[in-house]
């Protein structure tokens, strides 16, 4: 909802709480308060373990039965078991347990507005929803509890809406806004969204020369394109046919102004990353041609390693790293030098 609007102050509360808790020890009693500071804390990035959770177990290490009549805490705990990591075992069966209960509850024993929340998070839980459209959602339903805070209320309502314009507006310039992307619809990432639309759309028309090569030109062609890509020369589009002249054209002025606007605003000249994740790209694109071509059969190492850059998802996040505005750090560059990919590039192609 409005949590860009109070950023700052959002951090240095939780700052201060953890602080304050390092300091005299928790102090929160209850279920819900107690699976409200894990799941806020965690999902603001702060260290904290899921041992406080130790004091809902009974002797034998099961979790407490009186907990089921919390329906409030029992979906609190709910929602906060999802942000666990590998291994954490008391968060696994945490959401084991509260999963089991609250489906159980019936709809006379609890009022209707609390049943409507039980059922919202059993169908998907907070941490694997869309911001955007969970906001929507939550501004309806908050609107109806009688102690609703009007004034939050109408800020949570004025933000909505104006990220919405800005949307509208990205749109009307022909932007395309992916809103499975989740927190790209956010009014901040406004550049990223742009930007993103130019190079996915380059990507698929590249992509499909490639792909329907015999239609469009050869394979000698597509080598004399990808060489071109690779040397970043403007005067090798002499050297092409019409069709890939205009795609050489469009990518080089593209990525050419990503590249100076980074530069004016960071200081740091982007064009060695930008033009090797393309040149990578391009040559697994040249390969699956080949290959398609010659009718080969390539072992499946091969084409896996291959498939990893032709799918076009580390020419993506390379892009959206620099599009993000912010501070570019030299470990992230000497990283995208490297000739294999960081895995942190490479696992979301696989």
């Amino acid at each position: 909802m409005a949590t860009k609007l109070l950023e700052d102050e959002i951090t240095e509360a939780l700052d201060r709480f953890v602080s304050l808790e390092t300091s005299n020890g928790t102090t929160e009693k209850s279920l819900r308060a107690t699976a409200l500071r894990f799941r806020i804390l965690r999902e603001h990035g702060y260290d904290v373990s899921q041992d406080m959770f130790n004091s809902l177990k009974d002797l034998n290490g099961d979790f407490k039965d009186c907990i089921r009549k919390d329906v409030k805490g029992m979906l609190s705990l709910y929602e906060a078991s999802f942000l666990g990591f590998e291994g954490e075992d008391i968060l696994d069966e945490a959401m084991a347990f509260t999963t089991m209960h609250l489906k159980n509850i019936k709809g006379d024993e609890i009022r209707k507005g609390l049943l409507d929340l039980v059922s919202h998070s059993l169908e998907l839980p907070l941490h694997h929803r869309i911001e955007r459209l969970e906001a929507r959602w939550y501004i309806q339903v908050y609107a109806k509890k009688p102690d609703a805070n009007h004034l939050l209320l109408e800020l949570a309502k004025l933000d909505f809406i104006m990220v919405q314009s800005t949307l509208k507006r990205d749109l009307t310039r022909n932007f395309i806004v992916v809103e499975g992307h989740g927190t790209s619809t956010q009014s901040q990432f406004s550049n990223v969204r742009k930007g993103l639309t130019k190079v996915t759309s380059l990507i698929t028309t590249i992509d499909d020369v490639y792909d329907v090569y015999d239609v469009y030109g050869t394979l000698d062609e597509l080598e004399l394109f990808t060489i071109a890509v690779e040397r970043w020369d403007i005067n090798a589009v002499e050297d092409l046919p019409e069709y890939l002249k205009i795609c050489f054209l469009a990518l080089y002025n593209t990525v050419k102004e990503m590249v100076y606007d980074t530069l004016k605003l960071q200081e740091v000249n982007v064009l060695p990353y930008l033009k090797k994740a393309w040149s990578d790209m391009l040559k697994a694109f040249l390969q699956e041609a080949k290959w398609s071509t010659r009718k080969d059969m390539p072992a499946f190492k091969d084409y896996f390693e291959n498939a990893v850059i032709s799918i076009s998802g580390i020419v993506i996040l390379v892009h959206a790293y620099f599009l993000l505005e912010q501070n570019i750090t030299k470990q992230a560059l000497d990283c995208l030098e490297k000739e294999s990919y960081h895995d942190l590039l490479r696992m979301p192609s696989t």
